[in-house]
């Protein structure tokens, strides 16, 4: 534990009430409006729409966003929509300090881009028709993370409102998050000046373990993606005549996957992909363990087996599935080709098979260095010498592991928990990955990091039926507010 802070450094009294009605308030009347109709739009990542520049949605939802930020009573706000020939567009924002000090910086970011459609929402629910139901708001996008650039602009008004002062504040929204952020390093080389020295940094977002208290981030996952395809013939052949004499494309594929994976248990075999765990980060797994408890394995929507019974987890230990949820690396199947419907499927050996790969890296390795590592590793002494290659996708990630936290920011979270949530502030490494938080740690090797969101159980990012928790939205925006408000002089 940090040693107490002394009586200067602690944070500004809010009117913690005051600051609530206010913030839900405008959640109700400004930003669950903005965002339904943000739901409403398909701006899908450039990885998942090639033509995204020809079909306008992420310039739509860009503008849009833009239009509302500009629209706010803040004063000395300056926004500009920032293009770079070739790349998605950027939304970034500046607002001058209230106070006076040293010129340190709070940098709040969120994206614009979602993710594709996906299968299995409910009949009533949709990705791109947005409906608000007892607190939450359906729909791709929302919670992954349209609401982070309105709950940030409502955050800095809730300050100012109470007339406490609070350092300078910017903001970066970018719109190829769900692809990997590649466009975005080229965005920060060109704002960095504008930009400044960073004091710290909000992310808003990433997930939380429950809906009860405030949660930080403390690690992200890497992310290396691709596609592995096996050809073995040009064109399909009558499954009677060549089987047994033409090997199957998907037993190959599957003999190449087991190079990387154990079938059994799901545990990835390169000792290159994994990393040793920081003693801090076992610690912390073994406590929120015990606030989630069994809940680590049961929020998931699991099936029943054959005899009814419910589909198992890997490990129904708490604190095992936490750390291998953020801290082991793991193999995911996100799609497949070459394989028809079961209603088309006769009887021919299929040419080829494809399978598309996420593996998801401990936070400490090196995302270019496992992307080569897997391709080798793959396409090495081909079964049968077939056609079998990996297309790594751009997104190559390495994942980010928090520095750790100065008492000020301790303090301040802690505070703004318990404040909004009657709880204090938990502690939780995501499976995900925000590709920008190692590149602004390494841009600023000084800044703090508040990475949070507002991912909570069953919100389901990525997949049907994601869901916005809007009273947790709005406790989340007013944490936030308490946070800007802390960062002391000289930080």
């Amino acid at each position: 534990m940090n040693a107490p802070l002394p009586a200067d450094a602690l944070p500004p009294a809010f009117d913690t009430q005051a600051l609530k009605a206010f913030i839900d308030e405008r959640w109700d009347s400004a930003i669950v409006p903005a965002l339904t109709d943000y739901i409403a739009v398909p701006a899908k990542s450039p990885a998942y729409d090639p033509d995204w520049e020809k079909n306008q949605y992420i310039e739509r939802v860009v503008r849009e966003a833009a239009h509302w930020v500009e629209r706010q009573p803040v004063p000395g706000l300056v926004l500009e929509v920032v293009r770079l020939p070739g790349r998605t567009p950027v939304i970034y924002f500046d607002v001058p300090a209230t106070r006076k000090d040293n010129g340190d910086t709070v940098l709040l970011y969120g994206h614009l881009d979602k993710q594709p459609e996906f299968s299995g929402w409910r009949h009533d629910l949709g990705p791109w028709t947005p409906k608000y139901i007892d607190g939450k708001l359906y729909g791709r996008g929302g919670a992954d993370d349209g609401y982070a650039i309105y709950s940030a602009i409502t955050a800095i008004q809730a300050i100012d409102r109470q007339n406490i002062p609070r350092p300078r504040c910017i903001g970066l929204i970018e719109t190829c998050e769900e692809s990997g952020s590649y466009d975005l390093l080229p965005y920060i080389d060109a704002l960095r000046e504008r930009m400044g020295p960073i004091a710290l940094v909000v992310c808003l977002d990433s997930g939380a373990g429950n809906y009860d208290q405030l949660w930080l981030t403390t690690s992200l996952r890497g992310m290396v993606s691709g596609t592995l395809e096996v050809q073995v013939l040009d064109e399909g052949i009558h499954s009677g005549d060549a089987s047994g004499v033409v090997p199957s494309s998907f037993r190959i594929l599957r003999h190449v996957l087991d190079r990387l994976e154990d079938s059994g248990t799901g545990r990835l075999l390169p000792t290159a992909f994994h990393c040793e765990i920081p003693a801090e980060r076992v610690e912390q797994a073994a406590a929120t363990a015990r606030i989630l408890g069994d809940e680590v394995w049961r929020r998931f929507p699991w099936s029943c087996g054959a005899d009814g019974s419910f589909v198992l987890p890997m490990t129904t230990e708490p604190q095992q599935a936490l750390l291998n949820r953020t801290w082991r690396p793991t193999l995911s199947v996100t799609g497949a080709e070459g394989l028809p419907p079961l209603g088309n499927a006769g009887n021919v050996l299929r040419p080829r098979t494809a399978f598309k790969l996420s593996l998801r890296l401990p936070p400490l390795v090196d995302g270019v260095k496992a992307s080569q590592e897997l391709k080798a590793l793959l396409e090495a002494d081909a079964p049968y010498n077939a056609k079998v290659i990996f297309k790594p996708d751009a997104g190559v990630a390495t994942g980010w592991n928090a520095p750790s936290l100065a008492g000020w920011l301790e303090n301040a979270l802690n505070t703004a928990s318990q404040h909004h949530y009657g709880a204090p502030c938990g502690y939780i490494g995501q499976g995900g990955t925000i590709p920008l938080m190692n590149v602004l740690q390494e841009g600023f090797p000084k800044a703090q990091f508040m990475v949070c969101g507002v991912l909570g159980p069953k919100s389901n990012a990525h997949g049907p039926n994601e869901f916005l928790h809007v009273p947790y939205g709005k406790r989340l925006t007013a944490a936030v507010a308490e946070v800007i408000a802390a960062l002391p002089a000289q930080a």
